[in-house]
């Protein structure tokens, strides 16, 4: 959850949201650049200039940072995000280096106290943070984060979740102030505006005026918001950015739910550990208050704590939905443009290597979306739906171990006889869709060598096929759709895990 954060630099607009979103996820998983580097098998002085702005960064680089720090596709999105910003160029010159954030020196944190009360559904967090100016300059602003994880050990829910359902400034109702007892109010400008996490400037002025801390002062900072439960996760981080003499943590939660919480201690050098000291627990006028400090905590270090409510009766397991299950699994969804973008073809041979690569791809989502659904009627797996915009899929026809490749595919020839059955389709799985398809297909395609081949497809396997094709056109199974004709949920849907019937054989 919410951490603390230190005064920091701009840099380009169309890099600062997917380098904000690069530092959340680093930070998120407790890994040092060098650590990081190594996971990525990359050098740590390339990924200190993408996180400096001195680098942009490639498709490939976001691909493994999303990899290695399991971030659920959000990695990718943003990099993508980042291309729409620049007008889609996939090329253009390295912008001047930024200065890379590090802890702020001649700034001290004498006590940094987290509050975090729970009622009736929603989180209240309230921070107040002693600080001292012990630089020769005077600090007029200080950065701070809000950051949420409903579903820490499922990034792409998560992602999916806030994708949907972002934070909203008015919903979380930030306030902050300056000065013992919150003596006075402190305006607040926006660094960074995700759909899980805000980066927000807390301004040394108000409405009267300005109020610098100059070196040797100290005052109190104050700042509190709140978020409902469906968005916040049972778990609340503090992390030491700052030189810190005291750190301390209070979760304030109803009795009558009785709360269970432990905690962890964590660094960017170490494993998780259990706090080497006991969280206090008491019972005040309904309300069970979890306490827990430590002195001179060192820089980096991590403290987490977790919790679950025992007698939580409102609160049944719900079961992900069938989308959700596959957006875990890589999948893009819909409403992601690249769905809706055509492919681009591969140059063969000469991108043979690049062509390889996407098979992989495929074939390793392929065994991961066969392991949690079955398919009576096969299935298949588009490039476009992994995020890649290459003309590449793959095809598992029923019964078959060995998948269809198909690279930079086309129909070239169909039958006017056609038919009608219902389509699943991964990026949008909680519907299925009565598609006409012709009963058999001529496809152009080519190998890795560059081969130009012609394969006739039949029935079922024609219909896998076309399916698939269409995604490489950016159209999807819906569009065939009348206008007044809609998806069916897939509880109305009474034939998974069956194959599609035919009435008699083909001629």
């Amino acid at each position: 959850m919410p951490d603390q954060a230190q005064p920091g630099t701009d840099t380009r607009p169309e890099q600062a949201a997917f380098i904000a979103e690069f530092r959340r996820w680093r930070d998120v998983r407790g890994l040092s650049r060098a650590a990081l580097a190594k996971a990525m098998d990359y050098s740590r002085s390339y990924v200190s200039k993408v996180e400096s702005g001195g680098e942009q960064a490639s498709r490939e680089f976001a691909r493994a940072a999303d990899s290695a720090l399991n971030a659920g596709g959000a990695l990718r999105r943003a990099w993508r995000e980042q291309q729409a910003l620049r007008g889609g160029a996939t090329r253009t010159p390295s912008p001047p280096p930024v200065p890379v954030i590090e802890p702020a020196t001649g700034l001290l944190v004498e006590h940094d106290h987290a509050e975090l009360r729970y009622e009736q559904g929603f989180y209240t967090a309230t921070m107040r943070r002693k600080i001292v100016n012990t630089g020769d300059a005077p600090i007029t602003r200080y950065l701070i984060r809000i950051s949420v994880d409903r579903f820490p050990d499922d990034p792409r829910r998560s992602n999916d979740l806030y994708r949907d359902n972002p934070l909203d400034w008015e919903e979380l109702g930030l306030r902050a102030w300056h000065g013992e007892g919150r003596h006075e109010p402190m305006r607040w400008s926006v660094q960074h505006d995700r759909d899980a996490f805000k980066e927000v400037w807390l301004q040394f002025a108000n409405e009267s005026g300005r109020f610098p801390l100059y070196p040797g002062q100290s005052t109190w900072i104050e700042y509190t918001y709140r978020v409902p439960d469906d968005k916040w996760g049972h778990w609340f981080r503090r992390a030491v950015r700052l030189p810190t003499h005291r750190l301390s943590i209070s979760l304030d939660f109803p009795a009558a739910l009785d709360p269970s919480v432990w905690g962890l201690h964590t660094s960017m050098t170490a494993e998780s550990m259990p706090f080497q000291t006991a969280i206090d627990t008491h019972e005040r006028d309904g309300r069970r208050i979890h306490s827990w400090s430590t002195d001179d905590p060192p820089l980096h270090a991590r403290y987490r704590l977790e919790w679950h409510f025992r007698n939580d009766e409102r609160r049944q397991p719900v079961p992900p939905k069938p989308s959700q299950i596959m957006a875990s699994l890589g999948v893009v969804q819909e409403g992601d443009p690249v769905l809706r973008r055509p492919a681009r073809e591969f140059d063969l041979p000469s991108e043979a290597a690049d062509a390889q690569r996407v098979i992989s791809e495929l074939r390793l989502a392929g065994d991961r979306v066969v392991r949690a659904h079955t398919f009576g009627k096969g299935m298949g797996v588009a490039a476009p739906q992994l995020g890649i915009e290459r003309a590449a899929a793959i095809i598992r026809p029923p019964g078959s171990s060995e998948p269809i490749t198909l690279l930079n595919p086309r129909v070239i020839e169909a039958s006017d006889d056609t038919d009608e059955q219902y389509e699943g389709c991964l990026s949008f799985f909680d519907v299925r869709s009565l598609v006409p398809r012709p009963l058999m297909i001529h496809v152009a395609h080519q190998d890795l060598n560059g081969e130009r081949r012609i394969t006739v497809f039949e029935r079922g396997v024609a219909r896998l096929v076309a399916h698939e094709i269409d995604h490489l056109d950016g159209v999807l199974c819906r569009d065939y759709l009348g206008e007044r004709a809609q998806p069916i949920p897939v509880e109305q849907y009474r034939s998974s895990g069956q194959a599609w019937s035919y009435s008699s054989p083909q001629g």
